[in-house]
């Protein structure tokens, strides 16, 4: 079982199996959704995934056709993305659990876009854009 939040506490979330697909993405949108160099993710399956408290506080923004981001509209904290090609698949920011997720990102993506005044210091494989 994995726990997460927002940065105010009003949306808490459990996990009820396992993430996969950890990766840090360095796309223009996801440093922005995130306000950093790179989003640091994973996948969940929907199904594993339950609102615990909060679920009302939750706010979507369509980032790209079919990319639903979810962040608190109280605290501003990205807290899913839902996609309309795979409803049974949700993106994780790792940076919400509470708890250790039991994964690390094997890869960076979107590489060709990151942010200029970042450089990329360990010897995770570099894709210039999607994951293969």
């Amino acid at each position: 079982m994995l726990r997460g939040s927002c940065l105010c506490r009003g949306v808490r979330y459990e996990i009820n199996g396992r993430l996969f697909g950890a990766m840090n993405c360095h796309c223009s949108m996801c440093r922005k959704a995130q306000g950093s160099a790179f989003r640091s993710r994973a996948s969940v399956k929907s199904a594993e995934f339950k609102f615990m408290q909060g679920e009302e506080l939750l706010t979507f923004y369509e980032s790209s056709p079919g990319n639903h981001r979810g962040f608190c509209r109280v605290c501003g904290s990205p807290i899913l993305s839902k996609f309309d090609d795979h409803p049974k698949y949700y993106g994780l920011p790792l940076g919400a659990l509470d708890d250790d997720p039991g994964i690390q990102p094997k890869l960076h993506v979107y590489v060709a876009s990151k942010a200029p005044w970042f450089t990329i210091t360990d010897d995770l494989p570099q894709m210039p854009g999607a994951p293969q």
